[in-house]
């Protein structure tokens, strides 16, 4: 390879391990350094940091709730300890609080950012070539604001508590002596972050694409945040003025939602929802596009059906918008309203499929690699696809009626959100790490990571369809002794769903500590991301990436003597006519 065909950040008698001089981690040093850092990377470092501490906090509540459900009366918040703590709390008091917390923090502090605001911070600019964002300075602004509305959640925790559940029903949270404008609060500011993120992202993307990267040259993950971002855009403004509504019929009596005051409650659940089921896809639509890069990576092969789902992920922003209706088919809605919200709901699930079958597809007669990313990828596929069938369930009217708030709702919740977006989540930080940190983990400890995350989860969750199918109710702290040993089988699955968590955590930290260096392109990627080094320079790229096809593999090899991928110029031919001077460089390697 001639130096005019050098990739981003080499040298011509470059070993294959590249150290620019300068890389963002080593730009500037100082606390205060990384407090005002207009960095991209560096906020979304700040953004991994921040939500993986929240899913720690929300992931120990967790555990909490199931030890407490391993027998009937309750164990773990009838304990001795917890009486000292919270004399004045009954058992059951404090596992309203434990519960609603869980899924709040979970919600609002981890699963709503952890895509977008961590990954989608330090890749989006790197796979367009760009420096930055289009607004650094509003991109710092919204980690603020969510560390903002964490520590009002805190406030929360440790004042009176909070046992609304985390969609904040009305009439009981307008008269619960429970800290509910605190949490509220909380989530209105987090709400201020979640669109400043859409907005930066929206105009990053279609301002700052390099020349050569249309629409269709982007890569997909750069399609699933762009929609993501409309949604968060376009949906959020409607969480924010139903929780300043809330705020306001606790402290002024106004009677918008409390029937004391002739206020009506069913309203605020059409508020609330209308924002909360296209959050749902602001949660899931980024795992896709973390997924897409994923399967079609480390199986080395082209994606199948690009356009398709690029076009999936457009068609999912904008139904998410009509379908709020099926969390309410129990409300008392009109049999006709019921039965066009249950068919909306059945034509979202459309595009979802669209690109299960396009991933399976890639797959197909693909060289694939069984790395820790791509096990985490086939995990979710098999996880989310279970999570999207027993959709169709409590989509149906007749068996909604019989599921509606049990726990097969709640599985299937988990099924989504923690087997989808949490695990695409965790795949995804494994597939990226190398290019964040520089440092390679150990593929033996991501693997038995993936292995008790897949075990724990499916251990926890299946019994709790059963669960529901016989009827128990969702959010009960006690149970009839008949559902026992049920609920025993998905405590003993969140202990080792937790333990494999833990593995995930140690196993990535200490790749700081003892990790091999990484090479530029330890996956055979093809997107821009791959030609920087790891960790990138402090502005990217050294010099001005050329845009390819984001997909095509075929120039990619493994280099045995460099134990790393290298991009391998194309041999061509002499043409007689060809003077000297018009023969490419690398026609005469």
């Amino acid at each position: 390879m001639s130096a005019g065909s050098v990739p981003s950040g080499y040298e011509v008698n470059d070993p294959g391990y590249p150290t620019p001089q300068e890389n963002y981690l080593t730009n500037s040093k100082g606390i205060l350094s990384w407090a005002f850092t207009l960095d991209h990377k560096r906020i979304g470092m700040m953004y991994l940091i921040g939500v993986t501490s929240a899913f720690l906090l929300g992931g120990l509540l967790a555990l909490g709730i199931r030890l407490h459900l391993f027998a009937p009366d309750g164990i773990l918040f009838n304990n001795a300890l917890f009486q000292w703590l919270a004399p004045d709390k009954a058992p059951n008091d404090i596992y309203n609080q434990v519960f609603t917390l869980h899924g709040a923090i979970m919600v609002f502090l981890f699963i709503i950012p952890s895509v977008p605001a961590a990954l989608g911070n330090f890749l989006v600019p790197v796979m367009l070539g760009a420096k930055d964002v289009a607004f650094p300075r509003l991109n710092l602004s919204s980690f603020y604001l969510w560390v903002g509305g964490a520590l009002f959640f805190v406030m929360a925790l440790l004042a009176s508590g909070l046992d609304t559940g985390w969609t904040f029903y009305t009439p009981y949270s307008t008269t619960t002596d429970s800290s509910v404008i605190l949490a509220t609060t909380g989530a209105f500011v987090l709400g201020f972050s979640s669109i400043f993120t859409g907005l930066n992202f929206i105009v990053t993307i279609n301002t700052m694409r390099p020349p050569g990267m249309t629409w269709f040259r982007m890569p997909l993950f750069l399609w699933a945040t762009y929609s993501t971002s409309i949604i968060q855009v376009l949906a959020t403004p409607v969480l924010g003025i139903t929780l300043l509504l809330l705020i306001a019929e606790r402290t002024l009596h106004i009677g918008i939602f409390d029937p004391e005051y002739n206020g009506d409650p069913v309203t605020f659940q059409h508020f609330f929802w209308f924002y909360s089921h296209p959050a749902v896809y602001i949660m899931i639509l980024p795992a896709f596009g973390i997924i897409s890069e994923l399967i079609s990576v480390h199986s080395h092969k082209r994606i199948f059906g690009y356009r398709f789902i690029a076009y999936s992920s457009i068609a999912i922003a904008l139904l998410s918008f009509i379908v709020w209706g099926h969390h309410m088919f129990t409300s008392g809605m009109s049999p006709i309203t019921t039965i066009i919200f249950s068919a909306l709901t059945f034509t979202v699930s459309v595009p979802s499929a669209i690109k299960v079958f396009n991933w399976v597809a890639t797959m197909f007669k693909g060289s694939i690699s069984l790395t820790t990313p791509m096990v985490y990828a086939i995990a979710f596929i098999f996880l989310f696809t279970i999570g999207g069938l027993t959709g169709l369930h409590l989509g149906t009217l007749a068996t909604d009626m019989h599921l509606h708030d049990t726990y097969f709702v709640v599985a299937h919740f988990h099924y989504v959100m923690v087997g989808g977006t949490v695990v695409a989540f965790l795949g995804g930080v494994f597939h990226w790490w190398p290019k964040m940190v520089g440092k390679m983990y150990s593929e033996a400890g991501g693997l038995l990571s993936a292995a008790l995350v897949f075990i724990g989860f499916n251990l926890t969750f299946l019994p709790q369809f059963i669960l529901g199918s016989r009827g128990m109710p969702r959010r009960y702290a006690t149970y009839d002794p008949e559902f026992a040993p049920l609920h025993q089988m998905s405590t003993y699955g969140a202990l080792i769903l937790g333990v494999g968590l833990f593995v995930a955590l140690f196993v990535l930290l200490m790749s700081l500590v003892n990790g091999k260096k990484a090479p530029a392109n330890p996956w055979g990627g093809a997107t821009l991301e791959w030609n920087c080094t790891s960790p990138p320079p402090f502005y990217n790229f050294e010099r001005p990436p050329v845009v390819g096809d984001p997909y095509e593999f075929g120039d990619i090899r493994w280099d045995t003597e460099l134990d790393r991928y290298v991009k391998v110029e194309p041999q061509r031919e002499r043409v007689p006519s060809e003077t000297p001077a018009e023969t490419p460089a690398h026609a005469s390697e």
